[in-house]
């Protein structure tokens, strides 16, 4: 039993790390060029995990394999061209890095097959390299489909106010103070996960051809 935990924690820890500082640098990166650089100035622009990892949010992710999350990127919006579509982009800029990065798994899954034989044929490396990549794919929808949720502190949540009228923006800011308690709820409850399940499946599907 000890043995498949620390074997789990092993194959799940490199494709965790490396999708949650890539969704951290691109908040970074996206801010840095839409003017705001206090991000960059910490060092947030960067692919080192030590920079962006928050404990328990790390944690999460190991566990539920759905949801997670990392130290929140400052941005300040006074410095940001444009601020209320600087938000947005700066937002959208996390998700959409997992998208890509989850792209590039799946086409590394698809290459996999034809080009580790001709390094080494041994299941021993094969398969903890295969399964990797498998979560790499699964990981970083999960991360992009659970943070565009509407709802605050997601990032998602910045997104729909920058489509919403005015008037409906400021009043979907009221939500604000209690997102975290509604996202907690419906996770607790299996709500995010109803949700959220069926449409990492299918784009992972749609990604890997249903490898």
């Amino acid at each position: 039993m000890l043995v498949e935990y620390i074997q789990r924690i092993l194959l799940t820890a490199p494709p965790v790390l490396l999708s949650l500082t890539v969704h951290e640098a691109a908040h970074a990166w996206a801010a840095s060029r839409m003017g705001d650089h206090t991000a960059r100035m910490l060092g947030r622009v960067s692919l080192n995990p030590i920079r962006h990892l928050d404990v328990l949010g790390t944690l999460m992710l190991f566990f539920s394999g759905l949801f997670g999350w990392a130290k929140p990127v400052p941005v300040n919006p006074r410095n940001l061209r444009n601020p209320a579509k600087a938000m947005m982009l700066v937002a959208v800029a996390g998700p959409l890095s997992n998208l890509m990065l989850a792209g590039a798994f799946a086409l590394v899954q698809k290459l996999l097959p034809v080009a580790l034989p001709l390094i080494t044929n041994s299941p021993g490396v094969y398969m903890p390299i295969a399964i990797m990549i498998e979560l790499g794919v699964l990981i970083n929808i999960s991360l992009a489909v659970f943070n565009l949720i509407p709802i605050p502190p997601l990032d998602g949540s910045k997104a729909l106010s920058y489509l919403l009228p005015p008037q409906k923006a400021y009043a979907f800011s009221r939500v604000e103070p209690y997102g975290f308690i509604i996202l907690l709820v419906l996770i607790t409850t299996g709500v995010v996960n109803r949700i959220v399940s069926p449409l990492v499946f299918l784009l992972a599907g749609l990604l890997t051809g249903g490898a």
